[in-house]
């Protein structure tokens, strides 16, 4: 499966309104089998911004493509200055609320699991398991001819090594982990190669255009079978690798509720949208059904 290169959606038809009323995914979580989905949305609380909601952006900011990044040099050392620039901000990035109370459901044994659109790790950091990362992560590296991985960091240390100097101050950071530098910016910065075979390396995430790979897909559709109902939260479900687990899970006659501020592509399909910021609504939702949520700033 390809990941379409959609960037923005426009509703075409008279979409139910959003709604306060947390109750029916409280109770959707008390009865356990609950399959999280969740999207950019549930980071910016986290001081990451999404790409569609207000400020999100996409006003600024076009994603790479597979296409371009494996296509051109040029576009590769645009794409890891930015991104080399942008991982010291989003590598220091904290689980926010939404993610804790995400965990505290999973610790409460609500959860049949979680699928995350978002590439920064935030939900393990926050404590849950089993995080099916259907678009990859920021902190690994893959190289495209031999296949090798290595740790994010290791290739930071390099980067900064034949960089020295390399200090620009970026216009923003984007849920991809670039950072919004100008061509004069980005300048003549210097590209690693693979150290076990000279090969072009990429982050391992899934760039739009790119293909998810299908057993990951299978692993997700099995997921959606296995649930009880899903609940996507902060996403606008623009992208068909996100939208269609909501389709599968409704013409499987499992509820869907989302939580997102904006309208979603998905809210056709779904039993509520809950029109509040994530941190509070989820938090609000715990306290409701006695579940915890580990504050670390609480003394």
């Amino acid at each position: 499966m390809r990941m379409r290169p959609t960037l923005s959606w426009t509703p075409t038809e008279d979409l139910p309104p959003g709604t306060t009323d947390l109750q029916p995914v409280a109770d959707a979580l008390s009865t356990g089998g609950v399959l999280v989905l969740s999207g950019a949305g549930i980071s910016t609380e986290s001081g990451i911004p999404d790409y569609r909601g207000e400020g999100g952006s996409l006003s600024r900011h076009t994603p790479m493509t597979y296409q371009e990044f494996t296509a051109s040099a040029r576009a590769r050392r645009r794409y890891w200055a930015r991104s080399h620039l942008g991982w010291r901000t989003f590598g220091s990035a904290r689980p926010n609320a939404g993610h804790r109370a995400v965990a505290s459901f999973g610790r409460y044994g609500l959860l049949s699991g979680v699928i995350t659109q978002n590439v920064d790790g935030l939900h393990q950091a926050a404590g849950s398991e089993g995080v099916v990362e259907l678009h990859g992560s920021l902190d690994r590296v893959v190289c495209l001819s031999c296949g090798a991985s290595s740790p994010r960091r290791e290739l930071a240390v390099r980067l900064e090594q034949a960089n020295a100097g390399f200090e620009p101050v970026a216009a923003g950071i984007n849920p991809d982990g670039d950072a919004d530098l100008t061509d004069e910016q980005v300048g003549d910065f210097h590209v690693l190669p693979c150290t076990a075979c000279g090969g072009i390396l990429k982050p391992d995430v899934v760039f739009f255009g790119e293909a998810v790979p299908p057993r990951r897909i299978e692993h997700c559709r099995r997921l959606v079978r296995e649930a009880a109902s899903l609940l996507v939260l902060g996403s606008s479900l623009t992208v068909m690798s996100g939208l269609r687990f909501v389709r599968q899970a409704v013409q499987a006659g499992k509820p869907v509720l989302i939580v997102n501020r904006d309208p979603t592509r998905g809210d056709r399909h779904a039993l509520t949208r809950v029109a509040l910021p994530l941190g509070a609504a989820l938090t609000t939702v715990a306290h409701r059904l006695d579940i915890p949520v580990d504050d670390p700033a609480a003394p």
